[in-house]
């Protein structure tokens, strides 16, 4: 009865889930083909107006009907255009046109033109369009065409519920067949709890199906069992200990009564160790009465942790699987995505180990022909930002990329593709990926792909490109077939290319590959450096690039907020100093804002780092930290800190701050030209 139930509510929730989702995905196809078939009909019936206008003018000009009329007849070969009329310039019907089988009359023609524009209803769409001549409007166009959008509408709507019930009843038949697979080691272990509290039988075990987490939760179950049995043993030797202790006493004290009335003149003797038998039988029955509690106590406990785990596993599955709990879309979508996953990754599995066999076969082609790099660079950062902002992870690519690679578009999307999702799935949480471009050479260019992941141990890179290594990941850690990396490997080289990784355990891992250009020309336009085109967008107005390096989500809020009601400061932001480097390399802020107390690498030495570098020592750093001691701040002015900012934060100083060092940027910019 219970696999039933949960079969059956696990069947409802994918049912639901796979209705939801067919359900948006045909609305907005549906949606979006109505909306293109009325923008295509007014668009035509613009283009209709525009050469009827033309064709009819020197009709107007000399008052000739006919023309317009035989002008006007022509729109037969457009059948989507019933009506059509022209007027001239005081608002006369001059000529006019209907389609055969319309029924035209004089009165299917407004009485008189309208403002330029489109009139539409439920049967028809209409276009007025003035006829200009020499810059004089001589006349009007009037065109009506059907408007099928209803009956598409409906068309549509058939479709879509055909599609939906094919999808719902597949969806269905394969949930009946896969339900048991996920019920029955469940069921398994609730039976043989459910013998065991009813019976006290810790002997029984339940069995071990397959090797997931339910037969994890058998083996516990299990191991559980043979404590309590062991326990339960221990308690029950003991207690007899007791029993037999307690009938010893009990002898004796008869013997002490039986001695009492033979030998009278020892009375108060036998009486004193009477006395003492007796306190000495009575705390050892209260000894066994303790026991005995105890026993029942351990007994009930053990009940009550047999049921709570079962409690937890058939309340957690019945609120997962049900419409009715009151439980968020996340928390119901959970259990079945699960499933859901596991498809997705089958015909991952399928397209990738595909790609492998064709590249090992060698007969995969490629097309070599020149590629603009912004453009895949752009499609890209299109495909891949929603899967970076479902993990909070920040993906930054160059602004502008002048590039032109001697490559295969397809493949090389498909590569930079695969790196970039890499990098975003090996990822820390609320980490970043940094895909950066430089010129080598008039001939080779280099692509690098940058995360802030968990980083490789050298052992792993060693085995990193081969197939199904997942990344040097252990196994079921990241769901993938670990093929990825060579196929994208051998696309590289058939395109003349090549592919390397550097790796740090803990800071993050850094692929790059180097194709060729088509051109010194293209080359020399595709190479280029963040940081010297900051200042050129500054005097073109744009705003300022700051830097904010701070590891409290809050404090980011807060300088985010500030930073907002000054719409000539932009602000970009890195969790710690590593990250921040980073950015700071590829970006070239003109400010950075720096907190002292970030993980792993401190305020103080991301300064020292800066200030050895050339292309950055002349970063103006702002500290703005909570390390508000006069020492804190005497030795931070001292490290080379511009100014020195105390939290709380003051925003008038703040933005005193920002401003004063803006300025003092100007002025310095201002001097060396």
């Amino acid at each position: 009865m219970n696999s039933s139930s949960i079969r059956k509510k696990l069947v409802r929730v994918v049912m639901a889930t796979t209705f939801a989702a067919l359900l948006v995905s045909v609305g907005l196809i549906i949606a979006y083909d109505l909306r293109n078939y009325q923008r295509s009909l007014v668009n035509d019936l613009s283009t209709q107006a525009e050469l009827v206008g033309h064709m009819t003018s020197a009709a107007l000009a000399f008052d000739d009907p006919r023309l317009a009329g035989e002008n006007l007849a022509l729109l037969r070969t457009r059948p989507a255009v019933d009506a059509a009329a022209i007027f001239d310039e005081n608002g006369r019907l001059f000529a006019s046109y209907a389609a055969r089988g319309t029924g035209g009359t004089a009165g299917n023609f407004p009485a008189r033109p309208e403002s330029a524009g489109v009139r539409s209803d439920s049967e028809h769409v209409a276009l007025f369009r003035p006829i200009v001549e020499n810059g004089e409007t001589i006349g009007t166009v009037w065109l009506r065409a059907e408007n099928r959008m209803l009956a598409r509408t409906f068309d549509y709507l058939a479709i879509a519920l055909g599609v939906m019930l094919l999808a719902m009843g597949t969806a269905y038949l394969l949930m009946r067949r896969m339900g048991r697979v996920i019920t029955v080691p469940i069921l398994a272990v609730t039976e043989i709890a459910r013998d065991v509290v009813a019976t006290r039988d810790y002997s029984r075990r339940a069995p071990r199906l397959g090797n997931d987490e339910a037969a994890e939760l058998a083996d516990s179950f299990n191991a559980m069992l043979t404590e309590i049995e062991q326990r339960t043993r221990e308690l029950e030797d003991s207690n007899g200990e007791i029993v037999r202790e307690a009938q010893e006493r009990s002898r004796a004290q008869q013997e002490v009564m039986r001695l009492n009335e033979q030998l009278e003149h020892r009375v108060d003797e036998r009486t004193m160790q009477l006395a003492l038998a007796n306190a000495e039988l009575a705390n050892a029955i209260d000894e066994a009465r303790k026991a005995n509690q105890a026993k029942s106590a351990f007994l009930s406990s053990m009940s009550h942790e047999l049921r709570t785990p079962l409690n937890a596993i058939l309340g957690f599955a019945q609120i997962l699987t049900s419409e009715s709990l009151p439980t968020t879309d996340a928390q119901k979508k959970e259990f079945a995505s699960h499933i859901l996953k596991s498809g997705r990754h089958l015909l991952t599995l399928i397209n990738e180990i595909l790609d492998l066999a064709k590249v090992e076969s060698g007969t995969i082609t490629l097309s070599m022909e020149p590629v603009a790099l912004g453009e895949i660079l752009a499609e890209c950062q299109t495909m891949i930002e929603p899967l970076a902002a479902a993990r909070g992870i920040r993906v930054l690519f160059p602004q502008q990329v002048d590039a032109v690679l001697a490559a295969d578009r397809t493949r090389l999307k498909q590569v930079l593709l695969n790196l970039l999702s890499n990098a975003i799935k090996y990822n820390r949480e609320s980490g970043a990926v940094v895909l950066g471009c430089q010129q080598l050479s008039p001939e080779r260019l280099r692509i690098s792909v940058q995360d802030t992941g968990m980083g490789l141990r050298p052992d792993q890179l060693d085995s990193l490109f081969q197939p199904f290594n997942r990344l040097g990941q252990e196994a079921g850690a990241q769901e993938g077939t670990g093929i990825g990396l060579v196929v994208t490997r051998r696309l590289v080289e058939l395109m003349n290319g090549t592919i390397e990784v550097s790796s740090s355990p803990g800071v993050g891992s850094v692929f790059t590959i180097e194709l060729g250009t088509t051109s010194p020309q293209a080359a020399q336009a595709g190479a280029f450096d963040t940081a010297a085109k900051a200042p050129a967008a500054d005097e073109q107005g744009a705003p300022h690039l700051l830097l904010y390096v701070e590891d409290n989500p809050a404090n980011l809020k807060l300088v985010e907020e500030i930073v907002r009601f000054r719409p000539d400061l932009r602000l970009m932001a890195a969790g710690d100093g590593p990250l921040g480097l980073s950015l700071a390399r590829a970006h070239h802020p003109e400010i950075i804002l720096m907190d002292l107390n970030l993980p792993g690498m401190s305020g103080l030495e991301v300064l020292a780092q800066l200030q050895r570098e050339p292309g950055m020592r002349d970063i103006p750093v702002i500290a703005l930290t909570a390390n508000a001691m006069p020492r804190d701040i005497e030795r931070g002015i001292a490290a080379g800190f511009t100014r020195y900012l105390t939290k709380p934060i003051d925003i008038d100083k703040f933005n005193e701050a920002i401003d004063l060092t803006l300025a003092q940027l100007r002025t310095r910019k201002g001097t060396a030209s």
